[in-house]
């Protein structure tokens, strides 16, 4: 199994969300979140004074995936989040040793 970690622009949940039901994925975990990578943020002005904004909001996805969906998965999620500008986010994918389901005490795959 793998863990899908996805940080995306927040206007691109819905296209994410819709690419993944697409290919038959529907439990993830969406979590607002504020970050910066290569971008650095960006300068505003308001009310006359200028400051800079160094977090910006992104939405961070997270799913548990069998190995053989990670794949079709990340594809998903490339076609949906990206808009060909800097701050189009990053995806990960690490490794789950095990998952339990806590209410039927389903473990591993059957758990997912």
């Amino acid at each position: 199994m793998k863990k899908i970690e996805a940080i995306i622009k927040p206007f691109k949940l819905n296209e994410v969300k819709a690419a993944l039901n697409e290919i038959g994925i529907q439990g993830m975990t969406v979590t607002e979140v504020k970050g910066f990578g290569r971008q650095k943020g960006h300068t505003e002005i308001y009310r006359g004074s200028e400051y800079t904004v160094d977090f910006l909001p992104k939405v961070k996805i997270e799913t548990v995936l069998p190995d053989g969906q990670v794949a079709p998965a990340v594809e998903a999620i490339l076609k949906g989040a990206k808009t060909g500008k800097i701050g189009d986010g990053k995806v990960f994918v690490t490794s789950i040793d095990d998952a339990y389901r806590i209410r039927t005490e389903e473990r591993g795959e059957n758990a997912v």
